[in-house]
């Protein structure tokens, strides 16, 4: 009896994992379809399809998943499913800017998802342009600096051609111009700096 709730207990943790991982990968494969779409299938030419398909490999999606989630994005795989981008606005608890992107092939369920979740958190969904702009689209790199000279990894970022940096106690946030992120993390690992995640999002202006 034992052993037959050990390997329920295994199959039971297993299962759960392999939901979770699936999960992921299928954000992922949004991820890249949507990028796919928008600035065609050539990473080398389309930043935020570089990004996404870099965000994917370090989650481990295998390549296979990758290259299919890019020909559902130029068209070369048709599954029936359109995606379209969304951005919601509005304010969070203390009047704290929230800038919301999404990713959704049902525009009016995914309305109603982020508003009863404004709602049920303390916070109200605005009007479009009410904080948009405040935020500023950017390339995001985190450096793993830890054990590093502060000296050398700042030349490296300035030679990188990056706009800006901040240290933190065992990591360094690079920012970039969007459409640069692909060169200067390329610079920046020539350069031998422990790049441990490369992103393009919206980064507030301030922040309180």
């Amino acid at each position: 009896m034992s052993g037959h709730s050990k390997w329920h207990s295994i199959k039971h943790k297993k299962g759960a994992a392999d939901a979770k991982r699936g999960k992921l990968f299928t954000q992922h494969a949004k991820m890249i379809v949507l990028a796919a779409q928008q600035g065609g299938g050539d990473p080398e030419m389309n930043p935020s399809l570089r990004s996404a398909i870099d965000r994917a490999k370090a989650d481990n999606v295998p390549n296979a998943n990758i290259d299919r989630a890019i020909k559902k994005g130029t068209g070369e795989l048709k599954d029936g499913e359109i995606l379209s981008e969304i951005t919601y606005e509005g304010y969070g608890p203390g009047g704290t800017a929230i800038f919301v992107q999404a990713i959704t092939d049902n525009k009016n369920r995914t309305l109603a998802n982020v508003r009863s979740s404004f709602t049920k958190h303390g916070g109200n969904l605005g009007e479009t342009g009410c904080v948009a702009w405040m935020f500023k689209k950017k390339g995001l790199i985190i450096l793993n600096i830890e054990g590093m000279e502060m000296e050398e990894v700042e030349m490296a970022v300035i030679e990188s051609g990056a706009d800006d940096m901040s240290p933190e106690s065992s990591t360094m946030e690079v920012y970039t111009a969007y459409q640069e992120l692909g060169n200067v993390k390329k610079v920046l690992e020539q350069s031998e700096m422990k790049v441990e995640s490369a992103e393009i999002l919206f980064v507030a202006k301030d922040t309180v």
